[in-house]
């Protein structure tokens, strides 16, 4: 045994020497990642945070130079998370949060991924912009910027400020029943209009001083969102939704969810309805812009004509024009601190390939001509606007992982091109190419296949699918640090002589409405997973795969679809890995136990049983390799377990690994580079001679 073991490392060595490649799963694994990008309220300062194989740090930059300065001195690979930038109004101060994990629920818990005998803290942190001091301010979350250097920021769900110039301790601004969830400051910083959970309904409520008594404005039995002040303080415009829990209608049947726009008179309370979405599936999206950019106009993403875009809606005559038309998706929408202008990245351009790609679009609100700011073969995306005219935002290629880039008159420019490590094997790296394949029922999905370097003969086959599943694998570096992580790993395949497709499955963004949204998709019937599997038989008829030796992995959602694979096509996929998947979509979703039953509630049950791979584990005969942490806020670990007990039960093999403390982001760098060496060392374990 241990001669053969041997005998396929060396076999190993050799294959992957053929490819003429030679870096390393930590070189790879060390590229940088910038995030938070904001700018201050003149629009002449940046900060972002940025890391480096698991250090988090602040860095700022200022006109006109913009000379990048690093603002703190988080050095060890701690897993400590930095979220929440933002620049005090009067520019003297910024501020942070360190700690958490923003990407899933219970994002204000902390994150102990080191297993220190005492938890960390997730904490607000204050950077004085003068003299650079860093320090401490208190436990807390959900930073807001207030009038000159006040914050205001959430602690166990109330409202609390502090005034970071006057050097005092933060206060309590008011206590009131329900969770606080969202909230706004008045143009003029006198008032704050916030939301507060209770239960069935959400109230929308304005905090005036200590002397006032709250104002509830047009309370109802609904749930009240996303407050915002008209420029000139008169008026608070807000979406509206159904409100308590309604009857037991069919499960498996599509339903509109309504929603409307909403403005209210500041001084009285009152409210009017300025619109309602249209009674459609497309009309339910409610996009997360939604802005009154002035006293006469609002702008709201709405997915109404099939793709995610901006409205404007006049106030007068309640009448909405579209801002972005054509077949793309927008994302990541800001509004410019003069309001002058909404800079976003969306999946256009002019070539074919663009609708796999991001670039940076703009509009002038006075004359509501849009611009596309950037184009060709890179990644760009989370814009914010510099003063008239001027952008910064994130940008990558295939080979260049994502840097600060500044758009100043006819100048681009990187920012840190320093801080990508000397050994990060760029040069080595492939492009993704675009391709697309047909699943049985016709639907036409979108893949990036890499290709390994200087190959010859046939090579084989590793299928990646995303998680989510509302996400879309580009072909470059995504400005996702997970699909960061999953892109590099990719390219690490190719480097190690696999031909990796990354699949576009349905439920997944930037194909449009129907391709988000299908009929039959998830706990519903797991439509989706056709496009997997047509992804890995288009994979297995190329002329440089090897169809007898065709792999998967994937994590969240697609550990779900790895898992299903194995789990009823064992004889396409010969191996898998499983990283923090659902197994179990009967026992995921609570399917109401009240008197009042839905008409199709068996019938739904079941689907959800046969969507989940634990229903086909008889057929499971591929080897596996289980990854988990046990402070995992997305896919609860009880997933695995579950799925690991049955397998332990039916005497079936499996591989695992187990790590706690950390979440479903790998938190900890350590803990990501072994992770994505297990991935790759399992697959070619299985799958090269």
């Amino acid at each position: 045994m241990q001669l053969r073991k041997i005998f396929i490392l060396i076999c190993l060595f050799l294959s992957t020497q053929a490819f003429g490649q030679s870096f390393s799963m930590e070189d790879i694994g060390s590229f940088t990642f910038p995030s938070e990008l904001k700018a201050s309220h003149n629009g002449e300062m940046i900060a972002w945070a940025m890391y480096e194989q698991g250090k988090r740090n602040i860095f700022m930059a200022k006109a006109p130079d913009f000379e990048p300065v690093k603002l703190t001195a988080f050095n060890n690979d701690d897993g400590q998370e930095i979220s929440g930038i933002t620049f005090s109004k009067d520019g003297k101060w910024l501020a942070f949060v360190r700690g958490g994990d923003h990407g899933g629920w219970r994002y204000s818990s902390t994150v102990n991924a080191d297993n220190l005998p005492t938890l960390p803290k997730v904490e607000i942190w204050k950077i004085n912009l003068e003299s650079r001091n860093v320090e401490v301010v208190i436990e807390g979350d959900d930073l807001v910027a207030g009038p000159g250097s006040t914050m205001a920021f959430l602690k166990n769900n109330k409202v609390w400020t502090v005034d970071f110039s006057a050097d005092n301790d933060p206060k309590q601004l008011f206590d009131i029943k329900g969770n606080v969830n969202g909230m706004s400051f008045s143009p003029d910083g006198k008032k704050l209009a916030f939301t507060v959970n209770r239960d069935g309904h959400q109230l929308l409520g304005v905090y005036h001083d200590q002397n006032t008594p709250i104002q509830f404005i047009s309370p109802s039995f609904h749930r009240y969102s996303n407050p915002k002040w008209s420029p000139d303080g008169s008026q608070i415009a807000f979406i509206k939704t159904l409100g308590g829990e309604g009857a037991a209608f069919p499960v498996l049947e599509p339903r509109h969810s309504p929603w409307e726009v909403w403005l209210a008179d500041a001084a009285t309370g009152e409210a009017e309805k300025l619109w309602k979405a249209p009674e459609t599936l497309r009309g339910s999206f409610r996009g997360g812009f939604f802005e009154l950019t002035s006293d006469e106009e609002l702008i709201f993403e709405s997915y109404q004509d099939g793709w995610q875009h901006l409205y404007n809606l006049d106030i007068e005559t309640k009448e909405q024009t579209l801002l972005t038309p054509g077949d793309y998706m927008v994302e990541q929408i800001k509004l410019s601190h003069d309001a002058k202008r909404i800079v976003f990245s969306a999946n256009a351009g002019e070539e074919k390939e663009d609708i796999d790609r991001r670039h940076i679009g703009s509009i002038d609100l006075e004359s509501k001509e849009l611009s596309w700011e950037t184009s060709g073969e890179g990644i760009e995306a989370y814009p914010v606007a510099l003063g008239d005219s001027d952008l910064a935002y994130f940008s990558a290629t295939a080979q260049r992982p994502h840097l600060v880039t500044l758009e100043l008159g006819n100048q681009t420019r990187l920012l840190q091109e320093n801080l990508i490590p000397s050994n990060f094997p760029m040069k080595d790296l492939v492009t993704p190419k675009q391709v697309t394949f047909t699943a049985p029922d016709g639907t036409t999905v979108h893949g990036q296949l890499f290709e390994p370097k200087n190959s010859s003969g046939t090579s084989p086959g590793v299928v990646f699918v995303h998680g989510g599943p509302q996400r879309q694998m580009l072909l470059g570096w995504s400005y996702m640090d997970y699909y960061s992580n999953t892109y590099a790993i990719n390219q690490y395949l190719a480097s190690q002589g696999f031909v990796v497709l990354s699949v576009n499955f349905r439920l997944g963004i930037g194909y449009g409405y129907e391709f988000h949204r299908p009929a039959y998709g998830y706990y519903q019937g797991a439509v989706e997973y056709q496009d997997v599997k047509a992804g890995a038989e288009y994979l297995a008829s190329l002329a440089n795969v090897d169809g007898d030796k065709i792999g998967i992995y994937g994590g969240s959602y697609g550990g779900y679809l790895t898992s299903l694979a194995l789990a009823r096509d064992s004889d396409l996929f010969k191996v898998g890995v499983d990283i923090h998947g659902v197994h179990d979509m009967d026992g995921r979703y609570d399917f109401n136990g009240n008197y009042e039953q839905a008409p199709d509630l068996e019938k739904a049950k079941e689907i959800a049983w046969t969507s989940s791979p634990i229903a086909d584990l008889e057929k499971w005969t591929s080897p596996v390799l289980f990854i988990h942490s046990d402070d995992d806020r997305n896919v609860n670990v009880s997933q695995t377990t579950n799925l690991i007990r049955r397998f332990d039960e039916m005497k079936k093999p499996y591989e695992f690994i187990m790590i706690p403390g950390d979440t479903h982001h790998w938190m900890k760098w350590k803990n990501l580079i072994r992770v994505d060496q297990a991935t790759a060392d399992f697959l070619k374990q299985h799958l090269m001679e």
